[in-house]
């Protein structure tokens, strides 16, 4: 057995990638021994809309750019967790298509899980662009979680009480006979039927 398991966690700054950041260190804070290796897409020559490029230039600068504000917000969310676990995590900038690179980087790791958030892209908006989350899903060698904000209300249950169990003497087992004499036993010459 593996002493560390390995998540990719796709993540670009928008809100669905936030719910597969939430997602992943509330993992990692429950289940020591997991890596996390954030994967921060820059796809073409675009800026991700959340960390404007200097002069709109998209080079080695601006990855690092990148790759240091994934490195705060990660830090940010481990600290709003408040664990004292140790969490070890590396983020990943890369310059490509989403869904390609989240899988190459999976494959190069040995990943055993990734995390990715869900736009939610419907009708002609999802014909046309296709979903970086259902390539993933189709294409990865291992286990996919699609991560989304929650949208359901909150359910307050009745509370569980513990209640003590009552004594009830011991009794043995016991079972009948037909050498017991309390049976009325069938005459022979009674017809089975």
């Amino acid at each position: 057995m593996r002493e560390h398991q390995h998540i990719v966690v796709a993540y670009d700054f928008s809100q669905s990638s936030m719910a597969a950041l939430e997602r992943a260190v509330d993992l990692a804070t429950r289940a020591p021994g997991q890596v996390l290796h954030f994967c921060c897409v820059i796809e073409g020559h675009n800026a991700i809309p959340a960390i404007p490029a200097d002069n709109g230039d998209v080079d080695a600068a601006y990855a690092q750019k990148v790759q240091e504000a994934v490195f705060t917000e990660v830090e940010l969310q481990l600290a709003l967790a408040q664990t004292d676990a140790r969490v070890d995590f590396f983020v990943h900038v890369r310059l490509g298509k989403p869904s390609e690179e989240i899988l190459d980087l999976a494959r190069e790791i040995g990943a055993d899980a990734i995390i990715v958030g869900s736009k939610r892209l419907r009708g002609i908006e999802r014909m046309l662009v296709g979903s970086v989350s259902e390539k993933i899903v189709r294409k990865a060698g291992c286990t996919v979680e699609v991560a989304r904000p929650k949208a359901y209300r909150d359910v307050v249950f009745t509370p569980v009480h513990e209640v003590e169990p009552e004594h009830t003497p011991y009794v043995p087992p016991h079972r009948y006979t037909y050498d017991d004499h309390r049976v009325e036993m069938r005459p022979n010459d009674w017809p089975l039927y």
